[in-house]
Protein backbone atom coordinates (compact mmCIF):
# COMPACT_ATOMS: atom_id res chain seq x y z
CA UNK A 1 0.00 0.00 0.00
CA UNK A 2 1.31 3.44 -0.88
CA UNK A 3 2.23 5.89 1.84
CA UNK A 4 -0.43 8.46 2.61
CA UNK A 5 0.51 12.04 3.56
CA UNK A 6 -1.77 14.14 5.71
CA UNK A 7 -2.46 17.84 5.31
CA UNK A 8 0.62 18.74 7.36
CA UNK A 9 2.80 16.77 4.97
CA UNK A 10 3.54 13.99 7.44
CA UNK A 11 3.99 10.49 6.06
CA UNK A 12 1.75 7.72 7.29
CA UNK A 13 2.80 4.62 9.16
CA UNK A 14 2.71 2.66 5.91
CA UNK A 15 5.87 4.32 4.63
CA UNK A 16 7.57 3.83 8.00
CA UNK A 17 6.85 0.10 7.74
CA UNK A 18 8.16 0.02 4.17
CA UNK A 19 11.40 1.66 5.30
CA UNK A 20 11.70 -0.83 8.15
CA UNK A 21 11.30 -3.76 5.76
CA UNK A 22 13.99 -2.28 3.52
CA UNK A 23 16.41 -1.93 6.44
CA UNK A 24 15.68 -5.49 7.52
CA UNK A 25 16.83 -6.76 4.10
CA UNK A 26 20.42 -6.27 5.17
CA UNK A 27 23.07 -7.61 2.78
CA UNK A 28 24.99 -10.68 3.84
CA UNK A 29 28.66 -10.68 4.81
CA UNK A 30 29.51 -12.20 1.43
CA UNK A 31 27.55 -9.52 -0.43
CA UNK A 32 29.29 -6.77 1.52
CA UNK A 33 32.71 -8.27 0.78
CA UNK A 34 31.82 -8.53 -2.91
CA UNK A 35 30.96 -4.83 -2.89
CA UNK A 36 34.41 -4.02 -1.47
CA UNK A 37 36.02 -6.12 -4.19
CA UNK A 38 34.10 -4.07 -6.75
CA UNK A 39 35.38 -0.83 -5.25
CA UNK A 40 38.95 -2.13 -5.33
CA UNK A 41 38.58 -2.93 -9.02
CA UNK A 42 36.97 0.49 -9.61
CA UNK A 43 39.97 2.14 -7.91
CA UNK A 44 42.21 0.40 -10.44
CA UNK A 45 43.71 -2.44 -8.43
CA UNK A 46 43.39 -6.23 -8.43
CA UNK A 47 41.42 -7.64 -5.45
CA UNK A 48 43.03 -11.03 -6.12
CA UNK A 49 46.60 -9.93 -5.55
CA UNK A 50 48.23 -11.12 -2.34
CA UNK A 51 48.11 -7.84 -0.42
CA UNK A 52 44.40 -7.35 -1.09
CA UNK A 53 43.04 -10.88 -0.68
CA UNK A 54 41.86 -10.32 2.89
CA UNK A 55 41.00 -6.65 2.48
CA UNK A 56 37.26 -7.11 1.77
CA UNK A 57 36.78 -9.11 4.97
CA UNK A 58 38.83 -6.60 6.97
CA UNK A 59 36.82 -3.68 5.61
CA UNK A 60 33.51 -5.33 6.44
CA UNK A 61 34.69 -6.10 9.99
CA UNK A 62 35.77 -2.49 10.34
CA UNK A 63 32.38 -1.27 9.11
CA UNK A 64 30.67 -3.52 11.65
CA UNK A 65 32.53 -1.60 14.35
CA UNK A 66 32.20 1.85 12.76
CA UNK A 67 28.42 1.52 12.44
CA UNK A 68 27.58 -0.60 15.46
CA UNK A 69 25.31 2.14 16.80
CA UNK A 70 22.44 1.04 14.55
CA UNK A 71 22.05 -2.07 16.69
CA UNK A 72 21.89 -0.22 20.03
CA UNK A 73 19.00 1.53 21.77
CA UNK A 74 19.86 4.70 23.74
CA UNK A 75 16.62 4.41 25.73
CA UNK A 76 17.73 1.05 27.07
CA UNK A 77 21.11 2.48 28.04
CA UNK A 78 19.43 5.28 30.02
CA UNK A 79 16.78 3.08 31.60
CA UNK A 80 18.71 2.33 34.81
CA UNK A 81 18.76 5.42 37.01
CA UNK A 82 19.38 6.27 40.66
CA UNK A 83 17.29 8.41 43.01
CA UNK A 84 19.45 8.32 46.16
CA UNK A 85 21.40 11.52 45.54
CA UNK A 86 20.90 13.26 48.94
CA UNK A 87 18.81 16.03 47.43
CA UNK A 88 21.37 16.98 44.77
CA UNK A 89 19.63 19.51 42.51
CA UNK A 90 22.41 21.10 40.42
CA UNK A 91 23.56 20.00 37.03
CA UNK A 92 25.89 17.15 36.08
CA UNK A 93 28.48 17.74 33.39
CA UNK A 94 30.90 15.60 31.37
CA UNK A 95 33.55 17.29 29.27
CA UNK A 96 35.75 16.03 26.46
CA UNK A 97 33.97 12.78 25.63
CA UNK A 98 35.88 11.58 22.59
CA UNK A 99 33.71 10.71 19.61
CA UNK A 100 34.48 9.03 16.32
CA UNK A 101 31.82 9.12 13.65
CA UNK A 102 31.52 9.11 9.85
CA UNK A 103 29.88 11.74 7.68
CA UNK A 104 26.92 10.52 5.71
CA UNK A 105 28.00 12.40 2.57
CA UNK A 106 31.46 10.92 2.00
CA UNK A 107 31.68 8.21 4.70
CA UNK A 108 34.88 9.80 5.99
CA UNK A 109 35.75 10.18 9.69
CA UNK A 110 34.50 12.88 12.02
CA UNK A 111 36.79 13.07 15.05
CA UNK A 112 36.10 15.27 18.04
CA UNK A 113 34.75 15.65 21.54
CA UNK A 114 31.31 16.09 23.05
CA UNK A 115 30.45 18.05 26.19
CA UNK A 116 27.21 17.24 28.01
CA UNK A 117 25.38 18.74 30.97
CA UNK A 118 21.96 17.91 32.32
CA UNK A 119 19.80 18.98 35.24
CA UNK A 120 18.18 15.89 36.77
CA UNK A 121 14.56 15.67 37.81
CA UNK A 122 15.28 13.56 40.89
CA UNK A 123 16.92 10.76 38.90
CA UNK A 124 20.52 10.49 37.74
CA UNK A 125 22.26 8.01 35.49
CA UNK A 126 25.73 6.50 35.69
CA UNK A 127 28.15 8.80 33.90
CA UNK A 128 29.42 6.02 31.63
CA UNK A 129 25.90 5.78 30.24
CA UNK A 130 26.13 9.34 28.93
CA UNK A 131 29.33 8.44 27.11
CA UNK A 132 27.60 5.36 25.69
CA UNK A 133 24.74 7.48 24.36
CA UNK A 134 27.30 9.58 22.51
CA UNK A 135 28.82 6.36 21.16
CA UNK A 136 25.47 4.97 19.98
CA UNK A 137 24.72 7.96 17.78
CA UNK A 138 28.33 8.53 16.71
CA UNK A 139 28.58 4.95 15.43
CA UNK A 140 26.16 5.74 12.62
CA UNK A 141 26.36 7.71 9.39
CA UNK A 142 25.90 11.28 10.55
CA UNK A 143 25.97 14.98 10.08
CA UNK A 144 27.29 16.80 13.11
CA UNK A 145 24.11 18.83 13.40
CA UNK A 146 21.97 15.68 13.56
CA UNK A 147 24.37 13.97 15.94
CA UNK A 148 24.19 16.90 18.37
CA UNK A 149 20.39 17.03 18.28
CA UNK A 150 19.99 13.27 18.70
CA UNK A 151 22.24 13.11 21.77
CA UNK A 152 20.44 16.02 23.44
CA UNK A 153 16.97 14.67 22.68
CA UNK A 154 17.82 11.15 23.86
CA UNK A 155 19.14 12.36 27.22
CA UNK A 156 16.31 14.86 27.71
CA UNK A 157 13.59 12.34 26.94
CA UNK A 158 15.27 9.29 28.45
CA UNK A 159 15.92 10.95 31.81
CA UNK A 160 12.98 13.36 31.74
CA UNK A 161 15.60 15.97 32.56
CA UNK A 162 14.84 19.56 33.52
CA UNK A 163 17.31 20.61 30.85
CA UNK A 164 20.15 19.31 28.68
CA UNK A 165 23.09 21.05 27.03
CA UNK A 166 25.25 19.41 24.37
CA UNK A 167 28.18 20.95 22.51
CA UNK A 168 30.33 19.08 19.99
CA UNK A 169 33.69 20.17 18.58
CA UNK A 170 34.95 18.04 15.69
CA UNK A 171 37.11 17.91 12.60
CA UNK A 172 35.80 16.43 9.38
CA UNK A 173 38.15 14.50 7.13
CA UNK A 174 35.86 15.13 4.19
CA UNK A 175 37.18 18.70 4.48
CA UNK A 176 40.82 17.94 5.34
CA UNK A 177 41.65 15.02 3.01
CA UNK A 178 39.59 15.97 -0.07
CA UNK A 179 37.82 18.92 -1.62
CA UNK A 180 39.09 22.20 -0.14
CA UNK A 181 41.86 20.45 1.90
CA UNK A 182 41.61 22.85 4.83
CA UNK A 183 43.46 21.67 7.93
CA UNK A 184 42.89 22.46 11.62
CA UNK A 185 39.28 23.56 11.17
CA UNK A 186 36.89 22.71 13.98
CA UNK A 187 33.14 22.58 13.52
CA UNK A 188 31.13 23.50 16.62
CA UNK A 189 27.47 22.63 17.13
CA UNK A 190 25.27 22.94 20.20
CA UNK A 191 21.79 22.02 21.35
CA UNK A 192 20.02 23.28 24.46
CA UNK A 193 16.76 21.88 25.80
CA UNK A 194 14.46 22.73 28.69
CA UNK A 195 15.94 25.06 31.29
CA UNK A 196 19.17 25.54 29.31
CA UNK A 197 17.14 26.84 26.39
CA UNK A 198 14.84 29.04 28.47
CA UNK A 199 17.47 30.60 30.73
CA UNK A 200 20.43 32.29 28.98
CA UNK A 201 22.29 32.36 32.32
CA UNK A 202 22.43 28.56 32.40
CA UNK A 203 23.69 28.43 28.84
CA UNK A 204 26.37 31.01 29.67
CA UNK A 205 27.42 29.05 32.76
CA UNK A 206 27.73 25.92 30.64
CA UNK A 207 29.91 27.71 28.09
CA UNK A 208 32.04 29.26 30.86
CA UNK A 209 32.71 25.78 32.27
CA UNK A 210 34.06 24.77 28.86
CA UNK A 211 36.32 27.84 28.66
CA UNK A 212 37.95 26.83 31.94
CA UNK A 213 39.42 23.64 30.51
Amino acid sequence: MDAIANEAGQVSVFEDRAKLREIERRPTQAEAEAAVRTLIRWAGDDPDREGLLDTPARVVRSYSEFFSGYAEDPNEILSRTFEEVEGYDDWIMLRDIRLESHCEHHMLPIIGVAHIAYIPEGRVVGISKLARVVEVFAKRLQTQETLTAQIASAIHDGLQAIGVAVLIEARHECMTTRGVHKQDVDMITSRMTGAFKRDPRLEERFLNMLRKR
